[in-house]
């Protein structure tokens, strides 16, 4: 039986606040770890749990891995701190082998690692503080974008290991500490940490446009949500610049994922209103936090967004006395696709299914009158169904495109919302 152990500091932020200690185990095959909370923190005034599933105190917290669910071998707030399938990817590339969990933690760079979690090898230096490393600005995009071409052009040709190895690490080092499945970078927006949301070689709509256009209605609609806009617009492979929320100036803002809020297991259907019960425990100003996670349903009912799982939410923390704030909204996409399932359900009467009429019949769970609910659904129906069209042209988007795109905002949960706007009494002939 063979056994490698590998000891972390886990400090916060830019003071490198102590938290705790991250022993992760490899053996035979199987990870696992444990974190212990440093005494220094748990007696320092202002201490918080990193996770409302890792509470405060002395013991160890045990994280098992398994075949299905590699990712369990971390706890959640750590895992949230790693990059996600594309950084992955180019990790792989980078190294010549699948990374493991520990391999994504120890590579992932220290400056623009998510979060405020950082981690400290056992000469109490962060770890992965490559030399050299710089982030791109304005002036790199066009070059950038041909380079992550390229670089998605060699994966999908199957020809593994062809790339030159100065290529794959310009490629990693600038790309490898981020999540989601498209090609994106970090971006230094004239001191801003941001990212780079890339037009990928598999695109066959204007997905980048198509983004930046919907956070901008998300935002009529009264939902908060992250800053975006596009570079080289009138190219045919724009760059959405997304300003990074968990940094204020050069302050890191600890963050974690819904998925790690819920302690949730990334198999199963989760809910809205799952969301909505802890918000109520450690949300600060709770209802104002209910009624914006109520507009957050609604519009990806509205519009046909089915990439709403829980990691496309998010929480920062606020303090003190383990007090949470969402995240604003990010990776918000139109589906114009057939079905109108959700990743993140309504709640567990409505499953799946994206239902403007079962977000509406469940505004009192949101501390919202349902009269007022079916109020809110209208106001925004109406916003989208006449701004739309504005913001799709306003991000360079061409007729075909609009409606290549008008299934997502034309259908039977939009129609349902205008109806009760209007307040009839008799339900309208709704198309499918």
């Amino acid at each position: 039986m063979t056994t490698q152990k590998t000891r972390l500091q886990v400090v916060l932020g830019d003071a490198l606040l102590p938290v705790g200690e991250l022993l992760y185990i490899k053996e035979n095959q199987r990870d696992r770890s444990i974190f212990t909370y440093s005494r220094e923190w748990l007696s320092m005034p202002g201490c918080f749990e990193l996770e409302p599933s890792l509470p405060l105190n002395e013991f160890p917290h045990h994280f098992i891995g398994t075949r299905d669910n590699i990712r369990a071998s971390l706890p959640p707030c750590v895992s949230d701190s790693l990059p996600d399938r594309w950084g992955r990817g180019v990790l792989q590339r980078f190294l010549g082998y699948p990374p493991s969990e520990l391999d994504c933690l120890v590579n992932t760079h220290d400056t623009t690692r998510i979060g405020a979690l950082r981690f400290l090898d056992n000469e109490g230096k962060p770890v992965a503080q490559k030399t050299g490393h710089t982030i791109p600005r304005l002036n790199s995009l066009k070059e950038l974008q041909r380079l992550h071409r390229a670089y998605e052009s060699k994966c999908s040709s199957d020809s593994e290991g062809s790339d030159p190895e100065n290529f794959i690490k310009h490629i990693f080092c600038v790309s490898s500490s981020l999540g989601g499945a498209r090609p994106k970078s970090d971006f230094d927006d004239i001191g801003v940490l941001a990212i780079a949301k890339y037009t990928s070689v598999h695109d066959v709509s204007p997905v980048v446009r198509a983004e930046v256009a919907t956070l901008n209605i998300a935002r009529l609609c009264g939902v908060r949500v992250a800053t975006a806009r596009l570079e080289l617009m009138g190219t045919d492979h724009p760059v959405a610049i997304i300003k990074r929320f968990d940094r204020q100036e050069d302050k890191r803002i600890h963050y974690i994922s819904a998925q790690s809020f819920l302690k949730a297991d990334h198999r199963n259907l989760h809910y809205y209103t799952e969301i909505a019960d802890l918000i109520r425990i450690y949300g600060v100003d709770p209802l104002n936090q209910l009624r914006e996670l109520y507009r957050r349903a609604l519009f990806d009912c509205l519009i046909k967004n089915k990439d709403n799982h829980l990691r496309n939410h998010g929480f920062v923390y606020t303090g003190p006395g383990n007090k949470w704030q969402l995240s604003p909204a990010f990776d918000i996409n139109p589906d114009p696709t057939k079905g109108h399932g959700l990743q993140t359900g309504i709640s567990n009467l409505s499953g799946a299914e994206g239902s403007t009429e079962a977000a509406i019949q469940m505004a009192p769970y949101f501390e919202i009158a349902e009269d007022e609910g079916a109020k809110i659904a209208g106001t925004m129906a109406t916003i989208i169904s006449s701004s739309w069209h504005h913001q799709f042209r306003q991000q360079g988007m061409t007729s075909a495109d609009l409606k290549a795109y008008s299934p997502a905002f034309d259908h039977k949960e939009m129609q349902y919302a205008l109806y009760r706007a209007e307040a009839r009494i008799t339900p309208p002939i709704m198309k499918p």
